[in-house]
């Protein structure tokens, strides 16, 4: 083991959270984070931050937990701001989704408040069953980027925080392939000046983020990121991308359940979930 990987490296101060779209679970998330902050409950299911790491041999009984191996920030460092098509704050949208009971929510009022939404970037032909209200207007796509690039140098200013990642939290927009103007980064932005119309929102997030030199995550199965020009500027800005759904609630469990049932040749008299169209996510796919 090098020196390097023996002692964590120092933490960067601030980690700006950009979220496009506050919605459940942006709220949920932001939530649970100022709740933990606040000694009011434990990072349950997070494995940066309850996971753990063996080094060694089992016996030599070497597990720390990965925050302190890695260097990650804190939770008390996260900062969060988000983009969306409606207007209602962290609190207002967390109370309407109804994931957290609402006494939780009191706990972290002033918090969540604190985070109103800037105009989102919104496209009714992704997600027909929706119609924002808060939302950018501007001469072209590219314009509308260049608006978001402003609201997170904004956001950076403000903050003070040296860093900064991205999360599509928005609603899963319509199915969309790959098609010319995705080819190349040259294509895609003079698409975006011409308003082509495979150029979905996620993906003029995507570009500010990676103009910018920020990670992008995508949190639901859209395309965004998955086109040769997105890929051509974030290795051209040395930027990671990932991401293809959150998979963190019964998707996931099927995903590891399935196999097992496979391999033991177990047939299956049903397969549902509960929760498919229970928020504004799911308004956005209940449409053919």
């Amino acid at each position: 083991m090098t020196d390097s990987l023996k002692k964590p490296l120092a933490r960067a101060g601030r980690l700006g959270v950009l979220l496009p779209g506050l919605g459940a679970v942006s709220s949920t998330f932001i939530a649970g984070v100022e709740l933990v902050k606040k000694g009011f409950g434990k990072p349950i299911g997070s494995l940066t931050q309850m996971g753990t790491i063996r080094l060694g041999k089992r016996t030599e009984a070497r597990n720390p937990l990965i925050k302190d191996f890695v260097p990650l920030a804190e939770l008390s460092d996260l900062v969060f701001g988000a983009w969306d098509i409606f207007p209602d704050n962290g609190f207002e949208t967390a109370v309407r989704a109804g994931v957290i009971e609402r006494p939780l929510l009191d706990m972290v009022r002033p918090e969540l408040e604190a985070i109103t939404p800037w105009p989102g970037v919104f496209d009714r032909e992704f997600v027909k069953r929706l119609d924002g209200r808060h939302v950018k207007t501007g001469a072209n796509k590219m314009d509308l980027a260049y608006q978001l690039i402003a609201d997170i140098e904004g956001f950076q200013k403000r903050t003070g925080a040296p860093r900064l990642v991205m999360v599509w939290c928005g609603s899963t927009e319509s199915f969309l392939q790959g098609q010319d103007v995705h080819g190349s980064l040259a294509r895609f932005e003079q698409g975006m000046r011409d308003n082509h119309p495979a150029i979905a929102p996620s993906m003029l997030y995507a570009y500010a983020a990676l103009t910018l030199g920020i990670p992008f995550a995508n949190g639901a199965p859209n395309l965004t990121v998955d086109i040769p020009a997105l890929v051509e500027l974030a290795e051209r800005n040395g930027v990671p991308v990932c991401g293809k759904d959150f998979k963190t609630g019964q998707t996931l469990m099927k995903t590891i359940i399935a196999p097992g049932l496979k391999a033991r040749a177990l047939g299956l008299s049903g397969w549902f979930s509960t929760n498919i169209l229970g928020n504004r996510d799911g308004e956005g796919l209940d449409e053919p």
